[in-house]
């Protein structure tokens, strides 16, 4: 199936590792060229380079409000056009109610919720009819996740703000998206699950709830991702598309 990719350009946050990578790469591989960022330097380069020459690195911070102008600038002035971004940043610190302080939520705040915030009001400012807004989100904008305090607050947040915004830009031919991941196989998952005293039990734990019973792997994510950024997702706004091997069983 021909996703109508090639020569688009988006812009990927969060790209050098994790589900950000995983999605810039496969928008690589089906003929699109992406603006990759990251808070370092040198793994943004280093993502880039083995993103091959349709992609380019800029060490951004998704919390500076300069950050959304200058990736848009930058993402026409090498490729020549703007198609649409999607939205990824590393989960906050985890932590229950009474362990997260201030500062944590603060910093949080800024990175994950107005940080996303500006890039889509930004990225809705620059877009025309058949432009997509994607977000990476989470699982726990339907349940929450025990011990991610931080991010069980912001996540809905995130989903209803996207919601508001398909509306709002849906008359003009953008599309506005949200994928929720649950246990993919990435480093943050295995850092998460290698807090417990046990973490191979904690993994079997997790997959024995999935009806599929494994994690999924990253590209299966990058897949699904390129799929709802590409003009073959067309007809698809406004949705939160759960990416969890059926871990939710509600409908």
């Amino acid at each position: 199936m021909d996703l109508g990719l090639k020569d688009r350009v988006y812009i990927v946050t969060g790209a050098t590792r994790g589900l950000g990578n995983a999605a810039a790469r496969e928008l690589v591989a089906d003929g699109a060229k992406v603006v990759v960022t990251g808070r370092e330097e040198e793994s943004v380069a280093e993502a880039a380079a083995a993103l091959g020459p349709n992609a380019v690195g800029v060490a951004a911070d998704n919390a500076d409000p300069e950050t959304a102008g200058r990736l848009i600038a930058v993402a026409r002035e090498r490729f020549g056009r703007f198609d649409g971004v999607l939205v990824s940043v590393g989960g906050p610190a985890p932590g229950f109610v009474a362990d997260t302080t201030d500062e944590q939520w603060t910093a949080a705040f800024e990175s994950v919720f107005l940080g996303a915030v500006r890039l889509a009001r930004a990225a809705a400012a620059e877009l025309g009819e058949g432009g997509v807004i994607g977000f990476v989100l989470s699982g726990s904008v339907h349940e929450p996740i025990p011990g991610l305090t931080i991010s069980n607050g912001l996540r809905p947040g995130l989903a209803g703000f996207a919601k508001s915004l398909s509306d709002e830009v849906g008359p003009r031919g953008i599309r506005v998206v949200g994928l929720l991941p649950a246990r993919i196989d990435t480093d943050r998952v295995r850092e998460l699950d290698g807090m417990s005293a046990d973490p191979e039990a904690t993994r079997a734990a997790h997959e024995s709830r999935i009806p599929l019973r494994r994690y999924g792997r990253p590209e299966e994510f990058g897949r699904t991702a390129a799929f709802l950024l590409s003009p073959a997702a067309s007809y698809l706004t406004g949705l939160m598309l759960p990416v969890d091997g059926g871990m939710r069983h509600g409908f």
